[in-house]
């Protein structure tokens, strides 16, 4: 089992996952805001590559890319980060990273360095399944979890099809549409949250949207994790860290409230 898969086993509970953008807004922030959400209750952190055509995402997250690129971040200093964080934080630590820089680094060469730098999982939001067959042959032989995305549209077949190929945990889209927050939670989500726990084995963990402790809390009623990603950037803005100590904190504590639930074997 791999160290992402075992986050979720007892007596963990409800896993968090923070979310950050490599590089914003700045490289040195991102080195000492990783261990202070592993250290405010963080089980694992999403980790963005910048890129320039973020289609999944938000404005926060979109601006937050670009400004990263602006300081000159590549997927390549992103490993070197990735490397530098191994030796502050034993958390799972995973890749969010859109397929063009994937496939312009060499797919072979960046599951590779993304082992040796310490990465345990990849999400690339615009790789559908039916394309996924080369990366997911090689993230499978080097050990490291490859994760899709399940949106609320998805039909069944495409339900069984991702949780045939996903590792470590699926990504639920709360809604359809892009990164950000939102006031409240779709009213259906707990149903489409059920359709998928009915053929899967993996965690469920539900992202887009999820900006309060109240939605978290709400999120982990249903679900085994919950990832929040544009609050966090919203609060890194000005570089002090001390409210995104609070929030994580505030996250931490709605998620231990909630039950764990018993996953399949």
């Amino acid at each position: 089992m791999s160290r992402l898969a075992s986050s979720f086993k007892p007596p963990a509970g409800k896993a968090l996952i923070g979310y950050i953008t490599v590089g914003y807004p700045d490289i040195e922030t991102t080195l000492e805001v990783v261990p202070l959400l592993a250290k405010c209750g963080c089980d694992i952190v999403e980790l963005g590559i910048p890129f320039s055509d973020p289609l999944a995402d938000g404005v926060t997250i979109q601006k937050s890319s670009f400004r990263a690129l602006q300081n000159g971040v590549t997927p390549k200093i992103c490993l070197e980060i990735t490397r530098q964080l191994r030796q502050k934080v034993d958390i799972p630590l995973v890749f969010m990273s859109y397929f063009n820089p994937v496939l312009s680094y060499g797919l072979t060469e960046f599951v590779t360095d993304c082992i040796r730098s310490g990465i345990d999982g990849l999400i690339i939001p615009d790789l559908p399944p039916e394309e996924g067959v080369e990366l997911e042959v090689i993230t499978r032989q080097r050990g490291l979890d490859l994760i899709y995305l399940l949106a609320p549209t998805s039909t069944e077949s495409r339900i069984r099809l991702v949780t045939e190929k996903s590792r470590g945990f699926l990504y639920l889209v709360s809604v359809a549409g892009v990164t950000g927050t939102r006031s409240r939670l779709p009213a259906d989500l707990a149903g489409f949250v059920a359709r998928v726990r009915t053929v899967a084995k993996q965690p469920l963990c539900i992202g887009f949207g999820i900006s309060t402790a109240a939605q978290a809390k709400q999120a982990a009623r249903i679900a085994d994790g919950v990832i929040v990603g544009s609050r966090f950037i919203q609060l890194m803005k000005t570089g002090n860290l001390d409210a995104v100590a609070v929030f994580a904190k505030s996250l931490r504590r709605a998620l231990d409230e909630v039950p764990r639930l018993t996953l399949k074997k």
